[in-house]
Parts: structure tokens; C-alpha cells; sequence
């Protein structure tokens, strides 16, 4: 469907899972097969060996697709990752990058597009986000929508074969910036965004259950669980080689106090 600046377009947001052919959703491929374009972010300058997400998308496309596509790589802009003082103005401000460039790539072609999301658009990720500041100022006339995917979270449990939550208990959703915190007043954790394992700094390792999981959903996914403390140098390992084959790692756990 050939679009023009002229009318309003669509912006969908569309979630892929974890990057396996078979786990996006009809829902998702039928709207990959809807648009004009794909939207994806071009993290290959900071992150040399990210360059297989692309390639990753780009068999999810050959997979769902049925007609011709084109893959629009976005420049990401640089972040400040190195425990800013400001973290939230920090993140604000990439944020505010990541929408311009965005914007600047819709204002490049013509017709709706669709932003290739890595597991669900609403559990972190900014896509929602950079959609809604790009809607507010109305450069470009996008109409947004949103595509759930299959997140991690989900798929560490169906991996493990475990329920997240215990029966009527609570579950709490964190990262490894603010793990040590909350981990003082929960007692059942999904932890992401994670990259320096801080479940191994927790003051009684002895007293959490673990389920780890790195890089769901691919050829080379890595499962441990066990008590933190009997399993912590095998996840440390498997993390590290998990890394080391791809030159990335995406990994996500659940503690549960024993």
C-alpha cells in the first residue's frame, strides 16, 4: 500500500518476541505484511556485535512477509550509560534523540510503517513513548498503534515450566539498578535489564531460588536454576560464553525467596 505525506499514517509498534520466526504473532504478521516499511534501530556503531539483530528481523520479515519489504535502519543516538547522576533526565534526553531520529526517517519515506520491537512494546522498552512525543508534535500525521509480542518474562517461565507468581502472592517487576532495593522488601522478583548480574551481590544468596535465563528463544538459549548461592558461578559462566558467542546477551531471572 504506497502512502504520501499527505495522509495520515500508521505507526504500529508491533512486538516480535524474541526474535524466532515461530513466536510472532498472527496478529503481528499480519499487520508486517500490512505496512510499507520497518523501522529498526541501527545500534552497530556502539555495539559492533548487535549486527545479527538486524539479520534476526530481517528473517522474521522473509518469514511473514509476502510481498516486497524494505528495512529502514535507524542511526541510535549515543547514551549515557555510565551511572549518570540524572539518570531519568539522562534516559529523557535519549528519548527526545531517538524520537528526532525516528521522525527524520518517517519524513525519508513515504507510506505506514512498522517499528520492529524486541519482545512486548510495553514492558522496557521506549517505543511507546517515542511514538507518543513524535504524535505530539505532528511533523509527521501518524496514527499509533500497538502490537503485544511474546516477552522474556513469559518465555523464562514457560522454559522453566514454573508459574511467576506464588498462589495469591504478588510479583514484582524490576531491573538490576534497583534489584538491591526492592529485594529487601519482596519476596518474588523478575529481574531485567541486568548486565552485571547484581542477584550475585544479594547479602544472603542462600536464601533465594533462582530460574535464569539468557538469550530465550534462540539457538544458543542458556537455562540455569537452582539456589542462588549452589548455581551462581554456572549462571556467571554460561552468561559470559553466551556473550562471548554472539558479542551480546540478553538475560532475564526470577528470585524467590526459599
Amino acid at each position: 500500500m504506497s502512502g504520501g505525506s499527505a495522509r495520515r499514517r500508521r505507526l504500529a509498534l508491533v512486538g516480535l518476541g524474541p526474535g524466532d520466526p515461530e513466536l510472532v504473532t498472527a496478529q503481528a504478521a499480519r499487520v508486517l505484511d500490512e505496512v510499507d516499511f520497518f523501522l529498526v534501530a541501527d545500534k552497530t556503531g556502539d555495539h559492533p556485535g548487535t549486527a545479527d539483530l538486524v539479520a534476526m528481523r530481517e528473517a522474521i520479515c522473509e518469514r511473514h512477509v509476502t510481498g516486497e519489504w524494505r528495512l529502514v535502519a535507524v542511526p541510535d543516538p549515543e547514551r549515557d550509560r555510565d551511572d549518570p547522576a540524572d539518570y531519568a533526565g539522562a534516559v529523557r534526553d535519549w528519548h527526545e534523540a531517538r524520537a528526532e531520529a525516528w521522525e527524520q526517517a518517517l519524513l525519508a519515506h513515504d507510506g505506514d510503517a512498522a517499528v520492529l520491537v524486541w519482545g512486548d512494546p510495553a514492558l522496557y522498552d521506549s517505543a511507546i513513548r517515542l511514538a507518543d512525543r513524535i504524535e505530539a508534535r505532528g511533523v509527521v500525521d501518524v496514527a499509533v498503534e500497538v502490537v503485544p509480542g511474546l516477552s522474556s518474562v513469559q518465555l523464562l517461565a514457560a522454559r522453566h515450566r514454573i508459574v511467576l507468581n506464588t498462589i495469591g502472592g504478588p510479583i514484582t517487576i524490576t531491573t538490576g539498578r534497583r534489584l538491591l532495593r526492592d529485594a529487601e522488601h519482596g519476596d518474588n522478583l523478575v529481574v531485567m535489564l541486568d548486565g552485571g548480574l547484581t542477584c550475585l551481590r544479594l547479602p544472603d544468596p542462600s536464601a533465594w531460588q533462582v530460574w535464569w535465563g539468557a538469550n530465550l528463544g534462540s539457538a544458543d538459549e542458556q537455562l540455569v536454576a537452582g539456589r542462588l548461592d549452589e548455581v551462581a558461578g554456572e549462571i556467571e559462566a554460561r552468561r559470559a560464553a553466551a556473550k562471548q558467542a554472539r558479542g551480546w546477551v540478553m538475560d532475564t531471572y526470577l528470585l524467590r525467596r526459599v
